[in-house]
């Protein structure tokens, strides 16, 4: 079967990976063409486009690149009809994702949804054009299945596959000795150059005069520039060590982490890691959002939990001075964060995401 995948962001070519090597598994005769990441690449995918080129962040930012969002949709659309997939699989990236569903369901094109846009979120009306356009969603936050059935439609539950990737992850013994009896401080600024420049230079103010040793996770597709050009503004080169490729070797010996909202605060949570969760984007983009987004936290770990586990500093709320108060305070609140840690688990559970979403489209696809 000819499996043609679309991610947007790191976390996506991620999950993307995982659901290809399962793939694989059940289907010795598939083979993959995809809009993603190195690690999809790796996992056997045909690489149309990376996501380090087609990734903006913020309705300011869509908007000034416009023309070349939609240049990117033409050209993605010119290349499924080309390759003749059996079946479509979406990953999350809703804005980009949604106008392909679409268009591909017109073209008579099998659609399957892995990671559905977060429309209980915002624009609930969306759900109805979610469902109209795809064979499939495949969900993986627990209260989702129930989101959808509460409109009338279907949705399979298959587990959040974070689990998977971190039950596979195998530590860099080395690594880890080498930072023995030492405490350490995980800075995840994101994946996208927007928020790190807004994001990270705030995060590394608030550990200046803190007694950490300071590791920084760069994204595969961040030029290591950024990172030092903003380190260098903030006088901590001295103090700060760039990691590259090891972002879950870094959180296994973290004592705190600062990590922007997304994925990550979910991945530092299973990881067991206190956390102050940030986030901050252009003051356009905020004011639009702020109107639309229904939800009360923005932090993947108090969505799922239902409550404040971690402090969530948003925009004007997101200073150095903040960060640092709510560092010192990681220390006094550390038990209780990873008692709630425990009960988060307990709600995702090891699911085996991939390997059911897989099955899922497999099925489908036959």
């Amino acid at each position: 079967m000819k499996y043609y995948i679309i991610a947007g962001e790191a976390s996506g070519d991620l999950h993307a990976s995982n659901l290809m090597y399962s793939l694989a598994k059940m289907d010795t005769s598939a083979t993959f063409r995809c809009w993603g990441g190195d690690k999809m690449k790796e996992a056997g995918g045909e690489m149309v486009e990376h996501y380090r080129n087609t990734a903006f962040m913020g309705f300011l930012e869509v908007a000034k690149n416009i023309r070349a969002i939609f240049g990117f949709i033409n050209k993605c659309k010119g290349d499924i009809l080309y390759w003749k997939p059996d079946v479509l699989v979406l990953i999350d990236y809703p804005g980009f994702n949604l106008r392909i569903a679409e268009w591909a369901s017109k073209q008579g094109l099998k659609v399957v949804y892995y990671i559905t846009p977060q429309v209980w979120a915002w624009h609930k009306s969306r759900v109805h054009k979610l469902v109209k356009f795809t064979n499939k969603l495949l969900v993986i936050l627990p209260f989702e299945e129930a989101f959808f059935k509460k409109y009338g439609y279907e949705a399979t539950y298959v587990g959040h596959p974070l689990t998977d990737a971190i039950r596979k992850f195998e530590p860099d013994h080395e690594f880890q000795r080498s930072f023995d009896h030492q405490e350490v401080l995980a800075i995840l600024p994101g994946s996208r150059k927007q928020e790190i420049r807004l994001i990270l230079p705030d995060m590394l103010k608030a550990a200046q005069d803190m007694d950490r040793t300071i590791l920084l996770a760069a994204a595969p597709a961040i030029d290591t520039k950024l990172y030092n050009d903003i380190i260098d503004g903030v006088g901590m080169t001295d103090r700060v060590s760039l990691v590259r490729n090891k972002t879950y070797d870094i959180l296994s010996v973290a004592k705190e982490a600062l990590v922007a909202s997304g994925t990550a605060t979910l991945e530092t949570a299973l990881f067991g890691v206190p956390q102050v969760v940030c986030y901050k984007s252009s003051t356009i983009s905020y004011m639009i959002a702020k109107r639309l987004v229904d939800i009360p936290f923005i932090s993947l770990v108090n969505l799922i939990a239902g409550k404040e586990v971690v402090k969530e500093l948003i925009q004007d709320d997101m200073t150095a001075k903040n960060i640092h108060d709510e560092l010192l305070k990681l220390q006094i609140n550390r038990q209780k964060i990873l008692d709630d840690y425990t009960f988060l688990k307990d709600l995702l559970a090891d699911s085996g995401a991939s390997d059911k979403a897989a099955s899922e489209i497999y099925q489908m696809v036959q």
